[in-house]
């Protein structure tokens, strides 16, 4: 089978869906499919700023999303002429957006829609449109005509396959996000790591895999600390990402006297990832509600499980359906810093306590979230999508 797998957004960028799509790449062509990925990264960069980011910029600073909107729909017809002239050469389409989606439908070629998150609201929660506008409407609406027109819609947990069907009245299939957990069968040296990244060797590190978003509760961990750090002044705290919640971040590191305790290594190659996890003694995926968005099944969270170390996270979303609290990790309720910073000092005084958590953690992921477990799914939705398809065309 030839499989395109298409996107709006940069490839490869920072960030799960990135993940998502190296990872379902990889597991597809072990089982013998050609995958190509088409992004907007693949455009020339010339088109790419004359007529979608240019304009959408100067379109921000008179009214706010309304640049955003252009930027996206600009994306779409861009990236739309480009599967149009190459539909011939594929069987299948896997969008991984709703603009995505839009923009295959000119070619003939049946469209298997992943979806990620609720598109619209997670606008609103990143700050790139504001709420109750007219371009938030129309990113709903067009939201709701993407799910229509896929023949088939995947999602990554049930509660946004619940969303799909609520907003646009179309059934979609759950496959839950899923691992490389080949990646985790060899042990780097934490020494290594922590020297390449200038940690302190010593240290009980707390590791947060996370973009730095508000929905990502990266505060958190960083208010944690700050209750356990006079009784366990060993502890460290170290980000891997970036967004605009960095400056936050540094200043209330700063007003609380952190700053050779926590340590922000910005945007980290993911082979590295993989090795931070393993250098870390907890990780921390501390996602919270935001403008309506909850955190679907994090890949981060399924990495850190995978790695071997004890995971605490958010008690959200896909999360809880990803983590039985107590048995394979430790669930802390929504913005609650003080059961994060009790959960922290429970791991802390009981290791054993962590590396059982963590053990049962991988056997989960092993059994269940790898990512040839994860094509083989995709693959007979492809069939399913290619025979609907054929059944409606003329």
């Amino acid at each position: 089978m030839n499989i395109l797998i298409t996107t709006i957004f940069n490839y490869p960028h920072e960030g799960g869906l990135s993940s998502h799509i190296t990872t379902l790449k990889k597991g597809l062509e072990e089982e013998g499919h050609v995958v190509d990925v088409l992004s907007f990264s693949d455009l020339p960069n010339w088109k790419r700023k004359l007529f979608a980011q240019g304009p959408g910029y100067v379109m921000n600073k008179v009214k706010h999303g309304k640049g955003q909107l252009h930027n996206d729909l600009k994306r779409k017809a861009l990236l739309s002429k480009v599967i149009l002239e190459k539909s011939s050469s594929y069987d299948v389409i896997n969008s991984q957006d709703i603009f995505a989606t839009l923009a295959s439908l000119e070619s003939s070629l049946p469209i298997v829609g992943t979806v990620h998150g609720y598109y619209a609201y997670e606008a609103i929660s990143r700050g790139a449109i504001h709420p109750n506008t007219d371009e938030a409407e129309k990113i709903k609406r067009l939201e709701q005509q993407a799910y229509k027109v896929a023949q088939l819609n995947v999602t990554v947990d049930k509660r946004i396959c619940n969303y799909v069907k609520e907003i646009s009245g179309v059934d979609a299939q759950i496959i839950r996000n899923f691992i490389d957990t080949e990646q985790f069968n060899h042990y780097s040296r934490p020494e290594q790591t922590r020297s390449k990244y200038n940690l302190p060797q010593d240290a009980f590190m707390l590791f947060v895999p996370r973009r730095l978003t508000e929905k990502n509760g990266v505060i958190y961990p960083l208010l944690a600390l700050k209750r356990l750090h006079a009784l366990y002044p060993n502890v460290i705290l170290v980000y891997a990402g970036t967004g605009e919640q960095l400056p936050a971040l540094k200043k209330k590191t700063e007003e609380y006297n952190l700053q050779n305790h926590v340590f922000f290594l910005g945007s980290v190659p993911h082979p590295d990832m993989v090795e931070l996890y393993q250098a870390s003694q907890i990780v921390l995926i501390p996602s919270v509600h935001s403008h309506g968005v909850e955190e679907a099944t994090s890949i981060s969270a399924i990495e850190a499980m995978g790695s071997g170390t004890p995971v605490i996270a958010g008690s959200i979303g896909g999360l809880k359906e990803l983590i039985t609290h107590d048995v394979d990790g430790l669930l802390f309720g929504d913005r609650d810093e003080r059961m994060l910073s009790d959960f922290i000092r429970y791991l802390v005084e009981n290791p054993e306590i962590g590396k059982t958590l963590a053990k049962r953690a991988k056997q989960k992921v092993v059994c269940n979230f790898s990512h040839i477990t994860a094509a083989k799914k995709f693959e007979n939705l492809y069939t399913q999508a290619i025979q609907k398809k054929s059944m409606y065309s003329p």
